[in-house]
């Protein structure tokens, strides 16, 4: 029986059982682990939709382009999905994030040691998550704190219990925050606001965002550190070979997709596989992880290879009309950030004691615990 220990330590011998669907007690719903049926359920929002009660998101920010199908999702992602194009997102922010990397890396610099998550990653994330929503002069320590209490009351909730006094503040300080910009400069929100999003609507998108560029950009570049740092032969090459840090990158995408699942309901009954007869109003969660390791697509799948001819062929920014709004921003901060480590910690080598991705809904590790060579 599968549990969800087992699923938030190392959850790919299960999901290699379970390929390619499965039902799980522990999960209260079936899990799809091939790359094939996991396209055909985001592709099929009319089917697998992601408009239902029990989102766990709408309950505490309201609806949003994360919770809504159809015409009402258009309404709600059109409005960003522009500036966050690959040449826009390049334009607007590979100054931002240059500089904020290099103001990272020279302040632990001197050190010889550092926590990367706590130190880099994670700020790095907060920081352009501010920028790109115009929340300055909020500082980051602010935005993280209001993203650690709605976040934590959004897990509450998919656990069943109810949104937290603390969760429901911080959106209400979210709330006053942005609605009180939202006419100022040219940030992400205010032209949402110009394209005809109410300031309810606005904040709930902006909350959304919030997540997937703390969460995703954080676990994307300390997964992609701990994947180096793991395999010192592929890191040789990397460090040999700069140009194949991008394709490094994607590979660890693939193995340890920061997101590592996403939610479906069914609207109609369903015959997904021989033995996954799936009912109307049944939960259909969506492995990332398990897709991204299925066999049929990818050989040797457990097998961090930097070289790997279609590691971009990865779901760890899911498909269909809900694929990540910034994966591009994603792609350059984790690059970025990588990139300015690598060359300007020399020696840089993984504790011991530093532990692995884990988690159930986003995996990544804890920390990431590095030494390096100190300068002179």
């Amino acid at each position: 029986m599968t549990t969800l220990a087992e699923l938030e330590a190392d959850p790919h011998p299960a999901l290699a059982r379970l390929r390619p669907v499965g039902w799980v007690d522990a999960l209260g719903g079936w899990v799809v682990a091939s790359r094939e049926l996991a396209m055909r359920v985001m592709r099929d929002p009319e089917t697998f939709t992601v408009d239902d009660p029990r989102f766990s998101t709408a309950q505490v920010v309201g609806p949003s382009m994360l919770s809504l199908d159809g015409v009402a999702h258009s309404r709600h992602r059109e409005p960003f999905e522009a500036p966050f194009g690959l040449a826009q997102t390049r334009e607007r922010f590979t100054s931002f994030v240059v500089d904020e990397v290099d103001r990272l890396v020279s302040a632990i610099e001197p050190l010889g040691e550092a926590d990367l998550r706590r130190t880099v990653a994670g700020p790095l994330s907060v920081a352009v998550v501010a920028y790109s929503l115009g929340l300055a002069p909020t500082s980051a320590a602010t935005v993280l704190e209001w993203y650690d209490a709605i976040s934590s009351s959004v897990s509450g909730v998919a656990a069943g219990r109810p949104v937290t006094q603390e969760g429901a503040a911080a959106f209400a300080l979210l709330h006053k925050h942005v609605a009180g910009g939202i006419d100022q400069g040219d940030s992400l929100i205010a032209e949402a606001a110009r394209a005809g999003l109410g300031i309810d609507e606005v904040v709930a998108n902006a909350a959304v965002l919030m997540f997937g560029g703390i969460e995703t950009t954080e676990g994307s570049i300390t997964n992609a550190l701990w994947h180096l740092l793991t395999n010192p032969a592929e890191l040789s090459q990397v460090l040999a070979d700069l140009s194949l840090l991008p394709n490094a990158l994607e590979e660890s995408l693939r193995l340890e997709p920061a997101a590592a699942v996403v939610d479906r309901y069914a609207t109609r009954d369903v015959v997904l596989a021989p033995d996954a007869e799936i009912r109307r109003g049944d939960l259909v969660i969506v492995s990332l992880a398990g897709a991204n390791r299925d066999p049929a697509v990818f050989p040797e799948p457990d097998r961090y290879d930097l070289r790997r001819p279609n590691a971009r062929r990865h779901l760890a920014f899911a498909s269909g009309p809900h694929i990540c709004l910034g994966m591009h921003l994603t792609r350059l901060e984790a690059l970025t950030a990588v990139n300015a480590l690598l060359t300007r910690l020399p020696g840089l080598r993984l504790s011991p004691a530093s532990p692995p991705p884990r988690g159930l809904v986003f995996r990544k590790p804890s920390a990431v615990q590095v030494t390096w060579a100190k300068a002179g």
